[in-house]
């Protein structure tokens, strides 16, 4: 039986994936293209579950790879959605600082914003924090208007569209778990899903919460592992949503990637606050008590992780009350808009597992890491944020293909 063949096979339908297959293809417009993705639809894991922000750069180290590509990213996406008709909203957002030990870090953040080339942002004071957000509190602020809302579903599956249409021998097909990966003698590799096999010249794999499992199916080493890390959220009741006009934030904690609990306003309705960040028993099990015997044995086999818990085991116990306590858990909403009620938020259905690179040391990895051997290239982590910088990132992974395959 014939094994179908492609010239590039990309394992991974989230954002990042589908934006590397959409870069590959408009700079490669002879190739044939397949991406595989286990789920029934592409975006079902971070790309769908994430709070839909448009971010806006500001946050991260002048110079920094993620500074240059979320800015380049976001201003590419705002191209792409204007000119592709995908709903969105550049409602801006304000960091607000409720405590004088808050405005060091605060003033870092700004001048971060600054360097990085973050347009019309400002420091505000108390006065203006009530005009933009009338029930927020603080003592200062920043004021970012670039920021927005958005569906990140809809921009992956609009790069589906645009794959499909490009090129009759580019495909996306859902519901093709990959189980392994064999090397044939004429240098290619035959895919094999749970649905057929499939040949390439190339891999390419952008597998998220899979990543080092996808890499190490494929017999390349890495020294870095997944660790997921869980984000609850609640909603905002009726009652609760005529307290938020769009987005608010706290300043972040220096020492962690998290942004903090938040207010987000959603752009199909509703207001989302949080999230808090739990480490998961479960990689993809995105209830409280999902647990996985084969992620909690992985995780806790690697020594990273128990390095990782030595470092920040009191930030991990805060997080932990938050996602069990509602009262706690509003206590710290409260810091933002200190008359918000207990029922004014109820718990929301939703919630995000954010894929977490370790090191062996312990280390979140914060910039992009991948792994390459022999026909592969294997994205172990692309940092956050990986939505709001996807054409970014399918940008610099098709570069890197070119250059490290001879495209």
């Amino acid at each position: 039986m014939s094994t179908t063949h492609y010239d590039i096979i990309i394992v991974g339908g989230g954002i990042v994936g589908l934006a590397t297959a959409y870069k590959l293809q408009s700079q490669n417009p002879t190739k044939s293209i397949l991406v595989l993705e286990k789920e029934k639809e592409v975006a079902a894991h971070q790309t769908g579950h994430n709070s839909g922000v448009i971010h806006s750069g500001i946050y991260y180290k002048p110079g920094s790879y993620k500074a240059v590509k979320c800015v380049e990213g976001r201003r590419e996406l705002m191209n792409f959605v204007k000119e592709h008709n995908i709903a969105h909203d550049l409602c801006g957002k304000i960091i607000v600082a409720t405590e004088e030990s808050e405005l060091a870090h605060m003033n870092k953040v700004f001048a971060n914003g600054v360097a990085n080339g973050v347009e019309g942002i400002e420091m505000i004071d108390a006065k203006r924090i009530s005009e933009i957000e009338p029930h927020c509190v603080g003592i200062a602020g920043i004021w970012v208007p670039c920021t927005g809302i958005i569906d990140y579903s809809d921009v992956a599956r609009k790069y589906v569209e645009l794959i499909h249409a490009k090129n009759n021998g580019c495909k996306v097909l859902t519901s093709h778990r990959v189980t392994d990966f064999i090397k044939k003698t004429d240098h290619t590799t035959d895919v094999v899903t749970e649905k057929g096999t499939f040949n390439a010249t190339y891999i390419i794999s952008c597998a998220g919460l899979q990543a080092d499992r996808i890499t190490k199916k494929d017999h390349v080493k890495t020294d870095s592992a997944i660790v997921g890390f869980r984000g609850d959220y609640y909603d905002l009741t009726e009652k609760g949503r005529s307290k938020v006009k769009n987005l608010i934030y706290p300043v972040p904690n220096p020492e962690f990637p998290f942004l903090g609990v938040h207010f987000t306003r959603m752009i199909k309705g509703g207001v989302e606050c949080g999230p808090n960040a739990v480490f998961v028993f479960d990689r993809e099990g995105y209830s409280k008590t999902a647990f996985s015997l084969r992620d909690t044995l992985a995780a806790f086999g690697f020594m990273g992780t128990w390095k990782f818990f030595k470092k920040h085991w009191r930030f991990g116990l805060d997080e932990y009350r938050g996602a069990f306590s509602k009262a706690y858990f509003l206590n710290r909403l409260r810091k933002l808009i200190p008359d918000l009620q207990m029922d004014d938020i109820v718990p929301a259905e939703r919630c995000g597992i954010r894929a977490m690179a370790l090191s062996g040391e312990g280390n979140m990895l914060d910039d992009f890491k991948i792994e390459f051997s022999g026909n592969s290239m294997h994205v172990i982590n692309s940092p956050s944020p990986a939505a709001t910088a996807s054409l970014a990132y399918g940008n610099e992974i098709a570069e890197q293909a070119k250059k490290y395959f001879k495209l």
